[in-house]
């Protein structure tokens, strides 16, 4: 198929795909739909578990590296305000609205539509497995992660979310703690007890005020911020715990595991991680896929964002169609000549490679 078949089945496909509500582990119908549309366009062995699909070229060769190609085709659920109907995927000029078609409905196709240009390809260095995935919206586990071990020896990936189609090089980790505080109750015009509160406060101002000494030339410092504290049942007594909850935003200078053991060094508060799974991820600026990229005139930049990249332990690039400040928000929509763009850049990129 030539770009241009390409660029209107990616389209149309995604048109079905937004017109299909697809929250996170609520994907059944558009798997079936992307599904669907590999086998419909060709490909002869597509695997499916739960709500994640995925294939690989027709000349497969265990002995060559493999090329991992991921997007998601699970949306957040639409916000309160919308104008239009969030399922609708209406064209207007240049843009395709509806939600997902953005975040991350139009990287999903174009990686579709350069994975079947190649398809049929009996001379590359590089076998492709395209994966399409659910659950990543809610960091779910039934998503990229739950098929992993299915999908055979991977040496690099390109993860399809907005970026412009720049070259995202690193992606800040995530981390989210909650600590507790304890102390000793007692009646507060006795002046008894042990104020967790008070020790909580100590604590807070460590995350306020510490920075780790290894700062990424991408990223900078690794940023820690206090967002939910709760004490106190009544006015009058002590409380004898305070818990508060840390949202950590890890650099590629560390793993997430180094935090959390800095953390329990300094503070006097339990620290709970609630999963130290979302890691800090990069790939070398002198990498075949990178350099591919600013041959064609493409930016490199660490992303602020954190992806299903995260659960890779490969090379990984964050590479896609649309806008990231257009994920999330009211009347989502996606400019038709991105996608055009997208595919075509996905293609010529590979190609230098392949």
């Amino acid at each position: 198929m030539n770009e241009e078949t390409l660029y209107q089945d990616a389209v149309a496909l995604l048109r079905d795909l937004i017109r299909t509500p697809s929250i996170s582990r609520e994907e059944e119908k558009t798997a079936a739909l992307i599904e669907a549309h590999l086998k419909n366009h060709g490909v002869r062995e597509v695997f499916r578990h739960g709500n994640n699909v995925w294939a690989y070229n027709a000349h497969y060769d265990p002995t060559k590296p493999t090329i991992l190609l991921n997007s998601h085709h699970d949306t957040v659920k639409p916000n309160s305000a919308y104008t239009r109907d969030p399922f609708d995927p209406a064209i207007e000029g240049d843009r395709l609205y509806g939600l997902g078609s953005n975040d991350a409905g139009a990287s999903g196709v174009s990686l579709m539509a350069a994975f079947l240009h190649f398809y049929e390809r009996t001379d590359l260095r590089y076998n492709l497995c395209v994966a399409i995935t659910a659950e990543e919206e809610n960091s779910g586990k039934n998503g990229l992660e739950s098929i992993l071990p299915m999908l055979g020896k991977l040496d690099f990936a390109i993860v399809g979310e907005p970026t412009l189609m720049q070259l995202a090089i690193a992606e800040r980790g995530l981390i989210v703690i909650d600590c507790v505080a304890h102390g000793r109750a007692g009646h507060a015009a006795r002046e008894e007890g042990d104020n967790a509160i008070y020790r909580a406060m100590q604590d807070i101002e460590w995350f306020r005020t510490y920075r780790f000494p290894k700062e990424s030339d991408l990223f900078g410092a690794v940023k820690m911020t206090v967002t939910i504290i709760s004490a106190g049942s009544q006015h009058n007594v002590v409380p004898a715990e305070c818990r508060f909850t840390v949202d950590i935003r890890v650099t590629d200078r560390y793993t997430n595991e180094e935090v959390v053991e800095i953390i329990r060094k300094h503070v006097q508060s339990e620290v709970i991680p609630r999963s130290t799974r979302l890691k800090p991820s990069s790939i070398p600026v002198d990498h075949p896929i990178v350099q591919a990229g600013l041959a064609l005139g493409r930016t490199t930049y660490g992303s602020p964002t954190t992806s299903d990249q995260a659960l890779l332990d490969i090379p990984s690039l964050k590479l896609g169609v649309g806008d990231s400040a257009r994920s999330h928000m009211a009347d989502e929509f996606v400019h038709l000549s991105e996608i055009r763009e997208g595919i075509s850049l996905y293609i010529r990129m590979l190609e230098q490679i392949l």
